[in-house]
């Protein structure tokens, strides 16, 4: 493709296809796993076993959704200001029709907790040990079901009244917690501080300050040691109409329940089978990504850092790779590897992508936010197979600087693309999408820029990497949309380093991306 200085060329990229079963292709996966089913017709099991902890409130709210799962469930008629049909919007047609898959009324295993014990534990003075300690509540009741129980859970809920969401997570308010006033309020996040601390945590639990106070990171963190996949939900997810505020309307805004019936039957058959529900149909064979991952240790924030490798195959399946900790963090937004952690990491990537299907991938894309430096890319050709190309890909989020439009006023379509030069284009993975016919998104969209940065061997044309990170963006399982604005590579690298850091994933150094999610 040639280009002159002048030149900017906008090309559309066609809307990935994913598969399903029966070999049969679509653009959605709501109406791909309604037609054909999910990719693989292999079960690892059809029913399902499922473990769910929380209040007896929230128990009795799970159990309800669970039994709804396995009917119809419609989406509402349009309000009276609605003037289109909503055709983002799907019928959910029972899990068991979709995927094949049921949770039957004996496959329940319940744990109630005291809902006084959920508000002891979250009202603790100090934020670091009510957070541990509400994250014990329900971990622990996984740890004792695999000691003394025969029977295994194939995947488990927790379900978290709304005082969790609002006390347990990173710079709570806590305002509805009664706190006294005294010197170890002031200096609870500081653990050199600890002694001052001696009346309200055992020296047992100075852990505690090893983790940031957040319960979702902490409950994930703990569930990878125990090899557990998990789904958090909470109370006012499953049952919006059970809480009011003063006027008698809903206190949050949910989405409606079709939907959360799609996003909670996805999750549980990706967290339970062998096999994602669909996969990538036009992805190259041989071809692997694999997203890097840098997060700040919470002890050590202006120097350590934990570092990680997401990797995903054309099959859409994924592992992450835990790294080595050490001073990665090079300015305020970049970090970078060490020679030895860089070939150390990249060589547990190809090893493992070796023992799966008997020889190294035939190309690596390396999708990061930075630049990589010369330090680690000298490292990465050194551990390079020969008969592998590695590409570093860097994609970017931009904030308004780029705008496009279609007939002067309307977003431009999902997919196009403005080729900047051989190496570098504006790629728009959020627009109008005419499958839908509407645009999901309150603003004009912005698009990634992406820059294709170094490979080992043959540079790849700059349209077929577009394609492959338009491809990644239809592979998030935690939900059933259409597509995501960020390719799975990148869209979950905070939230996978989030969990990395925290000392209760010490161990876990390798495990199926679905416990992260």
């Amino acid at each position: 493709m040639d280009f002159t200085e002048s030149s900017l060329q906008v090309i559309h990229l066609p809307e990935p296809l994913l598969a399903f079963g029966h070999e049969q292709k679509s653009d959605h996966p709501k109406d791909g796993l309604f037609l054909y089913g999910p990719n693989s017709h292999v079960l690892s099991r059809k029913e399902v076993t499922a473990g769910v902890v929380g209040t007896p409130d929230g128990v009795a709210m799970l159990r309800k959704w669970i039994g709804r799962l396995h009917t119809k469930v419609e989406v509402p008629p349009p309000g009276p200001r609605e003037k289109t049909e909503r055709l983002h919007l799907t019928d959910f047609p029972g899990m068991e029709n979709t995927f094949g898959i049921k949770i039957g009324a004996d496959c329940l295993v319940e744990y109630p907790i005291d809902k006084e014990k959920i508000e002891f534990s979250t009202s603790l003075e100090n934020h670091h040990e009510a957070v541990a300690r509400t994250v014990d509540l329900y971990t622990d009741v996984v740890g004792r079901h695999a000691k003394n129980e025969e029977r295994p859970v194939d995947i488990w809920f927790f379900v978290l009244p709304e005082i969790v969401f609002e006390r347990c997570k990173r710079q709570s308010s806590r305002r509805d917690v009664d706190l006294s006033a005294g010197e170890y309020v002031r200096a609870q996040k500081a653990r050199s501080d600890l002694p001052l601390l001696t009346e309200v945590i055992d020296s047992a639990r100075e852990d505690v300050f090893d983790d940031i106070p957040d319960f979702h990171r902490q409950a994930k963190a703990k569930l990878l040691q125990l090899g557990a996949p998990s789904q958090l939900v909470r109370e006012t997810t499953l049952a919006p109409e059970e809480f009011l505020n003063i006027i008698g309307r809903q206190k949050r805004d949910t989405q409606e329940p079709a939907t959360v019936a799609w996003n909670l039957a996805t999750g549980i058959y990706y967290k339970t089978q062998a096999n994602p529900p669909w996969k990538i149909a036009s992805m190259r064979p041989g071809v692997c990504y694999v997203g890097l991952v840098f997060k700040v240790l919470p002890n050590d924030p202006d120097h350590n850092a934990c570092c990680a490798a997401q990797m995903f195959l054309s099959e859409g399946d994924g592992v992450v790779f835990r790294g080595a900790n050490g001073p990665w963090k090079t300015s305020e937004w970049e970090f970078h590897l060490k020679k030895d952690a860089a070939k150390a990491l990249i060589k547990t990537v190809l090893d493992t992508y070796r023992d799966r299907f008997g020889d190294f991938p035939n190309e690596l894309f390396i999708h990061g936010r930075s630049k990589f430096s010369q330090e680690e890319w000298a490292a990465f050709e050194e551990v390079a197979p020969v008969t592998t190309n590695i590409v570093g890909v860097r994609i970017k989020k931009t904030t308004g600087d780029m705008k496009l439009f279609r007939d002067g006023d309307y977003p431009c379509i999902r997919g196009t693309a403005l080729l900047l030069d051989e190496k570098n284009a504006y790629l728009w993975t959020s627009g109008y999408l005419p499958r839908l016919n509407t645009y999901i998104g309150p603003e004009t969209p912005n698009p990634l820029n992406i820059t294709l940065l170094r490979s080992t061997g043959e540079v790849p044309v700059l349209a077929d990497v577009l394609s492959d990170i338009m491809g990644l963006t239809k592979i998030n399982y935690n939900a059933c949309n259409y597509s995501d604005s960020l390719p799975v590579t990148i869209r979950f690298a905070d939230k996978v380093g989030d969990v990395l850091v925290m000392g209760s994933a010490e161990g876990a150094e390798k495990q199926p991306f679905k416990f992260y999610i």
